[in-house]
């Protein structure tokens, strides 16, 4: 592509030679007369000098000339844009695989892609242009909306609903049994998981995913939302839009989650807790009580930021508190056996 193509794809201002010809993107060690690289502060805009790259894209605060180049306002979208137009494109042509397994009343929308040994079970209905990759389980009566992709190794479990323009990871399994067990007599008595899993539009959800259907009514990922790899989600959770759960977060159940959440990594989230939209919890947290909208907490348990980094601050001065505490007693015990003495 030329400079200037990419520039209006990406929203930024071209300078110098705009009809530059550019056919990747790279780091500046790597860079070749095809490159565009990246320039993120002025630490780096020697190294992209003397580089063999083309042209270089830099936030607008900083100036250069003695290279052509794109200025963009918000670096981190415009690079997400400058990548999208070089990646790799992933074709799924139209098919169906002879080994497929395609059972009774199932709907198949147009241009439909399904790989080598996927099942598919009666009464599903399948969307125009979904790419199911080979080894997917699909259950009965699930529903898939339009432009869904499932990686390899997808399981769907019975009544699971996913709309339009989903990504599902390798590996992820939906729609699972809620972890529902009664005492009796000394036994676990398991509680029926009647309900299902609902996944709204432009979610994506990454590898190693387990999302348990609900005890009754729905576990539910609201639209545009983003679930990283290796996250489990309990029966009967409701993540609201365009959240944010980082790898190896653990929902218990009938916990609500309000819009635009983010929840960091290795998280814990107790069972039935509420937590307020636009939330951000720490990494390594334990929640185990409602937070209201807007919270920063971190710690176990849980507790405001602010609050968590006084305790942390303490506790990292307790040894030259100890060391204090010590040589006090010292001076204690000395000034008790001079008045011994003296007496």
């Amino acid at each position: 592509m030329k400079l200037w193509e990419i520039a209006q794809k990406i929203e930024g201002i071209v300078f110098g030679d705009k009809d530059c010809e550019i056919r990747k993107i790279t780091n500046i060690e790597e860079a070749d007369e095809e490159s565009l690289v990246l320039v993120l502060d002025k630490r780096d805009i020697e190294k992209a000098l003397i580089s063999k790259a083309k042209a270089i894209i830099i936030p607008e605060n900083i100036d250069l000339k003695e290279k052509s180049g794109i200025k963009v306002k918000n670096f981190k979208l415009s690079l997400a844009k400058a990548l999208e137009l070089f990646a790799p494109k992933q074709k799924a042509y139209p098919s169906l695989h002879p080994s497929a397994i395609i059972g009774k009343n199932v709907k198949l929308g147009q241009q439909v892609s399904i790989g080598a040994y996927v099942v598919i079970e009666e009464d599903t209905e399948i969307g125009d242009r979904v790419v199911i990759m080979p080894q997917s389980y699909i259950g009965q009566l699930v529903k898939i909306g339009s432009n869904t992709i499932l990686h390899p190794q997808v399981v769907i479990k019975d009544r699971t609903i996913i709309g339009q323009n989903v990504k599902i990871h390798s590996g992820t399994v939906i729609g699972s049994d809620g972890f529902g067990y009664v005492q009796n007599q000394g036994n676990h008595y398991k509680i029926p998981q009647n309900g299902n899993v609902i996944i709204e539009d432009e979610v994506e959800i990454g590898s190693g995913v387990t999302i348990d259907r609900a005890t009754i009514g729905s576990t539910v990922v609201g639209s545009g939302s983003k679930i990283d790899n290796l996250v489990h989600i309990a029966h009967n959770v409701k993540i609201g839009r365009n959240c944010i759960i980082v790898a190896q977060v653990g929902i218990s159940g009938s916990v609500t989650i309000g819009d635009g959440v983010i929840i960091a990594g290795q998280v814990g989230i107790v069972d039935h807790v509420s937590i307020g939209k636009k939330s951000i919890i720490a990494a390594r947290s334990v929640v185990t009580k409602d937070l209201p909208e807007n919270s920063l907490v971190s710690g176990f348990p849980a507790k405001s930021h602010q609050e968590e980094k006084k305790i942390i601050a303490a506790i990292n001065r307790l040894p030259k508190y100890l060391e204090k505490i010590r040589n006090l007693e010292k001076k204690i015990q000395t000034i008790e056996k001079t008045k011994d003495n003296q007496e």
